[in-house]
């Protein structure tokens, strides 16, 4: 299981994200402190480092500056400045990649594994992409493969079906979907989650897919 650090002075974002990474197979911690942010990252030794510019009393970029002068750990900048030239500035001290908020759960997903993938070369990159009984969710296109046939799906489908595909065999709750849609901010009540999953199921029945999401009457969904 590879080991992903957090560096984010945003409480609130830091646990959500560390919750993201650890439901979808990562083994995610998260710096509590900002004093000598570089030392503490070496030490930490982790697989992969998230990190957001604006740090109390650091900067990110010199943050990714000093990392890079001791370790090749990949880094994954996630940061509200947008502009291009805090993207090259960072990427040119030797980050490998910019994600800016915010973003969508699943394409932060697919950046990292991606880079894990391009750093590591474990296969690391099949975290974007879920298989299972014939279909296959392609998380960083939104969309989902059966038998040659596809379909795009909307934020919230690819949200619940991801979260069920990783979960094969088990019953997600109704509550734990809302969690995963709630990180998106946008509130999510029991009748419009019944809704979205009406509407992932017609979807999934235009490819030929029947009976893909079962309801456990009272406890929740799962794929089996």
């Amino acid at each position: 299981m590879r080991r992903l650090l957090v560096v984010e002075d945003d409480a609130r974002l830091r646990d959500e994200l560390c919750v993201l990474l650890a439901r979808n197979g990562y083994e995610a911690r998260a710096l509590e402190g900002f004093d000598d942010v570089p030392a503490q990252i070496l030490a930490a030794a982790p697989d992969l480092v998230l990190l957001d510019l604006n740090l109390p009393g650091v900067d990110g970029a010199y943050v990714c500056r000093e990392v890079r002068r001791s370790s090749p750990v990949p880094i994954i900048v996630v940061t509200s400045r947008d502009s291009d030239m805090d993207e090259l500035l960072t990427l040119s001290l030797g980050a490998d990649d910019f994600v800016t908020k915010p973003y969508n759960d699943q394409v932060l997903l697919a950046h990292v594994a991606t880079v894990l993938k391009r750093s590591y070369g474990d296969g690391a990159a099949a975290a974007a992409e879920i298989s299972h009984g014939g279909v296959t969710l392609d998380t960083a296109r939104c969309r989902v493969t059966h038998e040659g046939r596809s379909a795009e799906l909307t934020k919230n489908e690819l949200k619940i079906l991801a979260l069920l595909m990783r979960n094969v065999g088990a019953v997600v709750s109704r509550q734990r979907i809302q969690e995963e849609l709630w990180a998106s901010d946008e509130f999510v009540d029991d009748n419009t989650l019944t809704v979205n999953v009406s509407h992932l199921r017609a979807t999934l029945a235009r490819i030929g897919v029947e009976d893909f999401v079962r309801t456990r009457r009272g406890m929740g969904y799962l794929v089996e």
